[in-house]
């Protein structure tokens, strides 16, 4: 009996050892470090929340930082705040990421971006029967047509920049462009879409040395997130307690940690690290180690996830059940 387990567990070590050195072989784009010091960041959404945490940390990183939003007074504040916690001035841009326009003149004033981060965002949890349909167009403008304008303005300037080391365009999405919630419809949609739209993109700019991350933060302390936890259906933070907030100084460091290291998906804590793996399908993976954990927990993961899903639909049912 012992000699047959010694067997069985040779067996495995020899079939990962195996899987390990074919994942190597296969596993594209190659590993790849993205410097940030003395670079042109440009990060837009920068006045508040994530975005200012992440101006904030690629300015402690020695990057050049220009931040881009709407409303001009919170981006002069965002620019107070920085420089007196770091001593160090950014550029700021005020322009509407609707209006494409607007933005390639932005961007033409910015100049060459190294590393460009879409991180603009409207959220509004509501169920699509009850959401106005403005609203609706609204998220979807502003989170996906909007990084479309962001990307396609800065393009040129990527693919042509002098210094030829390696580049980055990130993506802020969230957990709920990972799954779909209650009272998400609109939202999720929007977040889903900067996925596909990453995996995309990735195809058409590896040749020029630019990489691709896409960020899966968790509900994120800002100002406004006690005031839409008030506002949204019950169900919908029902749900959503199924992970933990963070503050938006840690996303800030998970989101560059894994830009600067070139990751496609970027998860910012451990159930983030799960839909990582049980949503990655085609994503690009850089890592053969990370690839080998993919292969090999992904059954496990997606019996966890059937899990949620029982414990989400269980509460939908009993709180239909209660209204009615």
């Amino acid at each position: 009996m012992a000699d047959s387990k010694l067997s069985f567990l040779a067996l495995l070590v020899l079939l990962s050892i195996i899987l390990l050195l074919f994942l190597k072989l296969i596993v594209r784009p190659h590993p790849i470090k993205i410097p940030i010091k003395s670079r042109r960041v440009l990060i837009t959404g920068g006045s508040t929340g994530i975005g200012l945490a992440l101006a904030r940390q690629a300015v402690a990183e020695g990057a050049h930082v220009t931040i881009l939003a709407r409303n001009l007074e919170k981006l002069q504040e965002a620019k107070t705040s920085i420089r007196l916690s770091t001593g160090i001035d950014v550029d700021i841009v005020s322009v509407d990421v609707c209006d494409f326009e607007g933005v390639k003149n932005a961007i033409e004033s910015v100049g060459v971006i190294d590393v460009l981060v879409c991180n603009q965002g409207v959220f509004v949890a509501h169920e699509l029967e009850n959401q106005d349909i403005e609203m609706v167009k609204r998220m979807i403008n502003v989170n996906l047509i909007g990084s479309f304008n962001v990307v396609k303005a800065a393009l040129p300037g990527m693919k042509n920049r002098s210094d030829r080391k390696p580049a980055s365009i990130a993506f802020m999405s969230s957990q709920a462009g990972q799954v779909g919630i209650y009272g998400y419809t609109s939202y999720s949609a929007s977040k889903f879409g900067l996925r596909g739209l990453a995996e995309a993109l990735q195809h058409e700019v590896i040749t020029d040395d630019i990489h691709v991350s896409v960020i899966f933060p968790p509900e994120t302390y800002t100002h406004s997130l006690t005031k839409e936890r008030e506002r949204r259906p019950q169900l919908t933070n029902i749900i959503s307690t199924t992970s933990c907030a963070m503050k938006a100084d840690e996303v800030a460091i998970k989101a560059l940690n894994g830009i600067k290291s070139g990751c496609f998906l970027v998860h910012c804590n451990f159930k983030g690290f799960l839909l990582s793996i049980v949503t990655v399908g085609c994503s690009p993976q850089r890592s053969y180690l990370m690839a080998f954990v993919e292969v090999i927990s992904m059954g496990l993961v997606r019996i966890i996830a059937l899990c949620f899903l029982w414990t989400w639909y269980d509460c939908i049912e009993k709180h239909s059940a209660h209204k009615k």
